[in-house]
């Protein structure tokens, strides 16, 4: 049961006469002038229990076109893979050393000292400058050889010859003493550590690398490295082996980067190259190499599917064959019948339009199947 109100806007009130002319009476005005009609539930207005704490309403599921939207579910963070720091104590410099002029003059001031305590100690025979010789080995003449033949071969043993393209890095007791880039005849500290490095610009051309193309076909991928050592501490102390580090950095780029088959677009091609440079120079820049190129020389299907994959190919091409021979032929002969017609030669009914059609058609196409 509902209970109604109708509101309605009624007028000013006006006098009545009451029955039997006693005199007028006015209504009394209403309250509310401006109304409208409201349901009232009828179980509301019987109710005297009161009413229970007002609970938020569980929202089910958030209705379209209500201006309720739904929280916006913030994504995962991507979590990007460790980049590998170097060590930045470990960072190429000169080594100290000296001109092979140095060591050799000490060479030869051992040696020199060497034969004059030999003469001491009178195992020379006859007299030197009218000098007597001695008479025998003795404390000091063994403390004379000890010294003279260390600075002997301190100075035959420290010389090295420095070549363009090469460098030695340096090293004592495990730790780095520096890099050694000059040329010439030079004098290193025999207790030094050398390790050669081959700091000259390098070309590797790889084996068949797996590969994938842009729809995801397996390939096989020939690629040429340009490159060469940058900062020789790192690359040959940082690391264990810089040229198997910088294979299979190549191999890994290849597995990211989609590479376009022989005959494809140029832009393709040189996108891949480009983006296979950046990446492997990225990678290998902290340890002391420096990347200039990485470009496909060759490219060619997985042998598991390099069958299927070279008939889908002759197919392909063989249908943009007959497609481009059968474009030529109709225009050929559609260009032969305007011509007829259109300069008088012949006047054709439909019947003979498409006998002439097939006719020239069929001549067409049997002149463009002869061998050349």
């Amino acid at each position: 049961m509902n209970t109604t109100t109708s509101h309605t806007h009624e007028p000013e009130p006006q006098p009545d006469s009451l029955p039997g002319g006693a005199g007028t009476a006015f209504r009394p005005p209403r309250l509310i002038r401006n109304e409208a009609t409201t349901e009232i539930p009828v179980h509301l207005l019987f109710r005297d229990e009161p009413a229970p704490e007002a609970r938020r309403p569980a929202v089910v599921n958030r209705r379209p076109g209500t201006g309720e939207h739904p929280r916006p579910v913030r994504p995962a963070p991507v979590r990007r893979r460790p980049e590998p720091h170097p060590d930045p104590e470990l960072r190429e410099r000169p080594a100290r050393v000296l001109p092979g002029a140095v060591g050799v003059l000490a060479g030869l001031g051992g040696a020199a000292g060497c034969l004059a305590t030999t003469w001491w100690a009178g195992l020379l025979p006859g007299e030197v400058l009218g000098l007597h010789p001695g008479a025998g080995l003795g404390a000091a003449q063994w403390a004379a050889y000890a010294g003279t033949g260390a600075l002997g071969l301190f100075g035959f043993g420290g010389l090295a010859r420095g070549r363009t393209g090469r460098a030695w890095v340096l090293g004592l007791f495990g730790r780095y003493r520096g890099t050694v880039r000059r040329t010439g005849l030079l004098w290193i500290n025999p207790l030094l550590r050398r390790r050669r490095a081959d700091v000259r610009l390098r070309h590797w051309r790889s084996g068949a690398v797996p590969a994938a193309d842009a729809g995801g076909v397996a390939l096989r991928v020939v690629v040429l490295v340009v490159w060469r050592v940058r900062d020789t501490a790192r690359a040959l102390l940082g690391i264990e082996e810089h040229e198997t580090y910088l294979r299979e950095c190549v191999e890994s780029a290849l597995a990211r980067v989609p590479v376009e088959l022989p005959g494809g677009a140029r832009s393709g091609a040189d996108a891949a190259g480009d983006a296979l440079t950046r990446l492997v120079a990225a990678d290998v820049a902290p340890v002391g190499v420096e990347v200039f190129s990485v470009q496909p020389v060759r490219v060619e299907y997985a042998p598991e599917i390099a069958a299927a994959m070279q008939r889908r190919r002759i197919a392909a091409l063989d249908a943009q064959q007959r497609a481009t021979t059968l474009s030529s032929v109709v225009d050929s002969v559609e260009d032969t019948v305007t011509r007829l017609t259109t300069r008088g030669l012949v006047e054709l009914d439909d019947y003979e339009r498409k006998a002439l059609v097939r006719d020239l058609t069929v001549a067409f196409c049997s002149a463009r199947r002869e061998p050349a």
